[in-house]
């Protein structure tokens, strides 16, 4: 029977411009979706995809491999009846040293015959196998919600959050003594809570990233952990609005002070201030605090905005009703 063509790319899902990084989300995926232990029901059409998608993560996954797979083209029957007079095939190291890559465990063969063909003598460079390839985790992002005054003043925060870590029972290699590893169903990989203490600065901004080294995904062969991106969303603040470093805060005002002047009261982030209302302010008016926002990154503070609101008197007694209508008059005979 002729050799038939794999494509690995349809495989994993992935275009064939997809990055290192998007390969190994695919397969890490697609790898816990088709583990034959979470497919009892169905575990021989499980074991035959699973081997199918560790195939193509070996190929994908490993530069010189993809390479060479990339390079097949139209003439790969061909190139597949050359190739087939001098490679020694087999998925362990060329000298035949180190452990072997055993998929006993999932029916009663490996690799296809297209894989054997092309890259039985290349050695294995990830997953299972002897020649494990050492590389860095992919970095994570994560949502951290912050109040206003969070942000205002940060601080040391302690966070819960479910993460991956290296799978404790294969190291991280998915191989355990020579076959796939159950702990992790062959990724390496097991899901964790880890508890974080993460430094927040003062003034933080919506959407910036605060960075924790070395607490990503776990690197692959002893690769360095990739890195714990910290997304900060500021959740709405009851008494405030925020505005890049400017913070705006509406002000109920009697209506004889916006008409006569006088003070008013207002908050502030730290403590209320008492703020001087000009003379005939219309309502709406703006007025200007200055370093009373949020801090600044290059130092100082922004300035908070207040907006003074008219408010009316709700019950009045029958001189004031008078003197209402007396002041309407006097408006009207101007």
């Amino acid at each position: 029977m002729p050799v038939q063509y794999k494509d690995y790319y349809k495989i994993l899902g992935v275009p064939k411009t997809a990055t290192t990084k998007e390969i190994k989300a695919a397969y890490r995926k697609l790898a816990r979706e088709w583990h034959p232990d979470v497919n009892p029901t169905r575990k021989k059409e499980a074991e035959e995809k699973f081997k199918e998608i560790s195939e193509a993560y070996e190929v994908l996954s490993d530069p010189d491999k993809r390479k060479t797979y990339d390079s097949l083209g139209a003439d790969w029957q061909q190139r597949a009846r050359d190739f087939a007079g001098g490679v020694r095939y087999g998925t362990g190291a060329p000298d035949g040293g180190g452990v072997h890559f055993d998929v006993g465990d999932l029916g009663d063969g490996g690799f296809s015959e297209f894989f054997q063909t092309f890259f039985g003598g290349m050695g294995r460079s990830t997953g299972f196998g002897a020649r494990t390839r050492r590389s860095r985790g992919d970095d994570v992002e994560s949502t951290l919600d912050l109040t206003l005054r969070e942000a205002y003043t940060g601080g040391k925060r302690t966070l819960s959050l479910q993460t991956e870590a290296a799978c404790p029972r294969c190291r991280g290699t998915g191989n355990d003594r020579g076959k796939l590893c159950h702990d992790c169903r062959g990724t390496g990989t097991v899901q964790t809570q880890k508890s974080l203490e993460v430094t927040i600065p003062a003034g933080v901004h919506e959407g910036q990233r605060i960075r924790l080294a070395g607490q990503g995904r776990p690197g692959i062969g002893g690769g360095a952990n990739g890195d714990l991106y910290l997304v900060v969303h500021i959740l709405p603040d009851p008494v405030f609005t925020l505005k890049g470093d400017d913070l705006y805060v509406e002000q109920p005002v009697p209506i004889y002070t916006l008409a006569l002047g006088g003070e008013v009261e207002v908050p502030t982030m730290t403590r209320p201030i008492t703020v001087k209302v000009p003379a005939g302010s219309p309502n709406g008016r703006r007025l200007r605090i200055p370093g009373k926002g949020m801090p600044k990154r290059s130092g100082g503070y922004g300035d908070l905005y207040v907006t003074l609101v008219a408010q009316m008197p709700t019950q009045l007694s029958e001189r004031e009703r008078e003197l209402f209508r007396q002041l309407a008059d006097l408006a009207q005979k101007r």
